[in-house]
């Protein structure tokens, strides 16, 4: 399955109603997400639990290791609960991140977490409800699975840093923005504020 949007005309979009956020869409270039075909919301979201405040590499690594337990295959949430906590803390999950693999498994279980394709049907906002009940997942882990598993055109993670650094690099502000003033901004980006805000990322990587 590919994003639920047209990229292109998200583009054509953005660069109308913002000439600053046109003019970065030129120097970057392209748009380049796609949403991948079968979402596993489990594994997808432990994936995200366990890169939570890590640097890339260093959950990459934990992760690999992770994986490396179940023998590389898919990880199903039968098996990470009688996984003992002391073996998952040996790949390098900390205690917090073990309690919350083990509370998504058991809401996997109970069906608290929907199935991907239950989650393909769903509004964001309900997304956003169902899943942070879950220990361990916030706003944001939500947000991120809604842009880049689920290919949604219009979340906005204000809480990001690497989204509000884009955002005060692209418009020359002296201090990064607080929440509602982007999101009162951000209202010229509808009803595509998720590329808006990849390109604030690659603000980063083009102007920090």
């Amino acid at each position: 399955m590919a994003l639920t949007y047209d990229a292109q005309k998200a583009l054509r979009t953005l660069a109308k109603n913002d000439r600053k956020l046109g003019e970065l869409i030129k120097r970057v270039g392209s748009f380049t997400v796609d949403s991948p075909r079968r979402l596993n919301p489990f594994e997808a979201l432990l994936r995200s639990i366990i890169y939570q405040q890590l640097s890339g590499k260093a959950a990459g690594t934990i992760h690999k290791r992770v994986r490396a337990l179940f023998l590389g295959r898919s990880i199903k949430p039968e098996e990470m609960l009688v996984t003992p906590d002391d073996i998952l803390r040996s790949a390098g999950m900390s205690r917090a991140k073990v309690a919350a693999a083990k509370d998504l498994a058991q809401k996997t279980l109970d069906g608290v977490v929907p199935t991907g394709a239950r989650l393909r049907k769903m509004l964001d906002d309900d997304i956003v409800e169902k899943l942070t009940q879950v220990r361990g997942i916030g706003e944001w882990t939500v947000q991120m699975l809604l842009m880049f598993q689920l290919g949604r055109p219009d979340v906005l993670p204000t809480k990001d840093l690497g989204v509000r650094k884009g955002f005060m690099l692209t418009y020359g502000l002296d201090e990064m923005p607080k929440e509602k003033e982007m999101m009162a901004y951000c209202e010229c980006w509808r009803p595509f504020r998720s590329v808006g805000s990849w390109y604030m990322w690659r603000a980063v990587d083009l102007l920090g």
